[in-house]
């Protein structure tokens, strides 16, 4: 028997742009995306063209290669047409594949909220689908607090679904914006809505005010609709949205759902998943939650004892699923499990082979756990992890050594008397015996040190020419005035390819040194692996 189809809608650059102390810029925007890419989700809603400078620039080309690229706005104001309303038109406009537009189907929130008729409000939704479905665009509706509006009114919140399908929008997503509907209730609403509507044209979007976001999403399919909308880690206003990192392994993992249903997320997506987690958290600059489901540090954690020798017997005694299935790994406190398979399927991504029994794999996965306890992180940075893979392994050329360098900032008045801030860096590099020095100016210690060190590379420049530094991170990992700081560094190269790199000191100025000279050396691995002479792991 055939399977039903699950679509994957990911809002995390849109609603999840709605979380206090969150803000995305373009290029977090760009990073995250690629992020969603590889977790193999099915739409990428990226933000509200039109409404600020960071999601028009978004919109202003397609970013996705796979995924379906979604523009979010409200349905047109009443009083006018579509076609003079700026908001509709700025979505049409847009690069998007397709538009998704918020109407309210709650009575209570027409006539207090947009202060009209309940005719008026069905025929802005009516007249924005037709003019989405007129521009080429796929049209979704986001049914904005349905189940409150449901509970008050269930005939105005049916109606307001039968307008949106008869006037041809693709998806009706049925939204609990207040987060406070039981799952029980989402069963039986989700039921009737169906009546009105087939399941597969219908979504569900729901907030996690109680802690049931995934509960109800998951009551939801089992209901009847056919769209899940959610964010990476659940982020989102207020207690955030339902989290796609705990659903989308429940639907591929447990027989109640994957027996009935399937995803475009296969397995090779799914041991992503706790890589995919952990950089998210990474980009927001914070620490990833260690008991998190399935993707946490402590998610197949177990102390000494009755569990970890039962453990040992038979891993499904304390393990529901097993964690190399979503990339985590098996940790028994007494004796650590070694994440070996984990490293191999890292390795891999990098061109790297090795066997199981490959006496390097020890040593490079001892150095990993070294590193990770003096405060680094490789899920986020997968370039740095190339680097020090090829290090150990002895298949790092050895492209160019730092001898020395320094910064100074200086802050003076100009020839117009204003007070600038000036930031020099100096540094000596060798390469094939010759000493190199260069000096740059910039507008700051990281930008200054980061020019200067691809000033001049000797025969190596030309091959980082089209290098360029996009943005980086500092965190502190404890506190103090001699706290140790954690830098990640973005990078990325004419080929539109992005890396990250990680330094760890507790200056940061040598933290940022060093994730600066790791992306030049992933660069120049990378120019190698292209000219076809990258020493093969074996």
């Amino acid at each position: 028997m055939s399977k039903e189809r699950l679509y994957i809608f990911d809002t995390t650059l849109r609603d999840g742009a709605q979380t206090a102390g969150v803000e995305f810029s373009l290029e977090d925007k760009i990073s995250i995306l690629h992020l969603l890419e590889q977790l193999g989700v099915d739409y990428i809603e990226g933000g509200y063209p039109g409404a600020n400078p960071v999601d028009t620039d978004f919109f202003g080309s397609k970013r996705t290669t796979k995924a379906k690229f979604t523009a979010f706005g409200m349905t047109k104001r009443a009083g006018r047409s579509a076609a003079n309303d700026p908001g509709v038109q700025a979505l049409l406009n847009s690069a998007a594949e397709a538009t998704c537009f918020v109407a309210k189907t709650w009575d209570h929130q027409v006539r207090v909220a947009l202060e009209i008729s309940l005719e008026e409000n069905l025929d802005n939704l009516r007249d924005t689908v037709a003019a989405a479905i007129a521009a080429g665009k796929e049209a979704l509706v986001d049914c904005e607090h349905f189940f409150d509006g449901y509970k008050n009114n269930p005939d105005y919140a049916l109606l307001c679904v039968r307008t949106a399908l008869e006037a041809g929008a693709r998806w009706i997503v049925l939204c609990d914006t207040n987060g406070g509907t039981m799952p029980s209730e989402i069963r039986d609403i989700v039921t009737a809505v169906r009546a009105v509507a087939p399941g597969e044209r219908l979504g569900i979007h729901a907030h996690d005010d109680t802690g049931q976001a995934v509960a109800n999403t998951l009551a939801a399919v089992e209901a009847g609709v056919r769209q899940i909308q959610g964010t990476l880690n659940g982020i989102g206003e207020r207690c955030g949205n339902a989290n796609l990192i705990s659903i989308i392994p429940t639907l591929v993992l447990k027989p109640h759902f994957s027996a009935r249903f399937e995803t475009g997320i296969d397995a090779t997506h799914l041991q992503r998943l706790t890589q995919i987690s952990r950089a998210f958290d990474d980009r927001l600059n914070r620490a990833p939650q260690r008991q998190a489901p399935y993707v946490g540090g402590s998610a197949f954690a177990t102390k000494a004892g009755i569990h970890a020798s039962a453990l040992l017997k038979d891993f499904s005694t304390y393990e529901h699923v097993p964690p190399e299935s979503v990339g985590n790994e098996r940790s028994i406190m007494v004796s650590q499990q070694a994440g070996k398979s984990n490293l191999l399927t890292a390795l891999a991504r990098h061109g790297i082979n090795l066997g199981k029994d490959d006496r390097r794999l020890e040593r490079l996965l001892a150095e990993v756990k070294d590193r990770e306890s003096r405060g680094y992180s490789y899920d986020g940075a997968d370039a740095s992890f190339a680097v020090l893979a090829h290090e150990v392994l002895g298949t790092l050329p050895q492209y160019f050594q730092v001898e020395n360098y320094r910064t100074s900032i200086e802050r003076r008045h100009n020839a117009q008397g204003e007070e600038i801030t000036v930031t020099e860096a100096v540094v000596k590099i060798r390469v094939e015996g010759e000493l190199l020095m260069s000096v740059a100016e910039g507008n700051g210690p990281i930008n200054a040190l980061d020019l200067a060190m691809r000033k001049d590379l000797g025969k190596y420049s030309s091959r980082i020419e089209d290098l360029e530094l996009v943005d980086f991170k500092v965190r502190i990992l404890n506190g103090g005035t001699g706290a140790v700081t954690r830098v990640l560094v973005e990078s990325r190269d004419g080929s539109g390819e992005r890396w990250y790199t990680i330094g760890v000191s507790p200056n940061i100025i040598d933290a940022s040194f060093e994730a600066l000279y790791e992306s030049i050396n992933y660069k120049l691995l990378k120019t190698e692996t292209s000219l076809g002479t990258t020493e093969k792991v074996a």
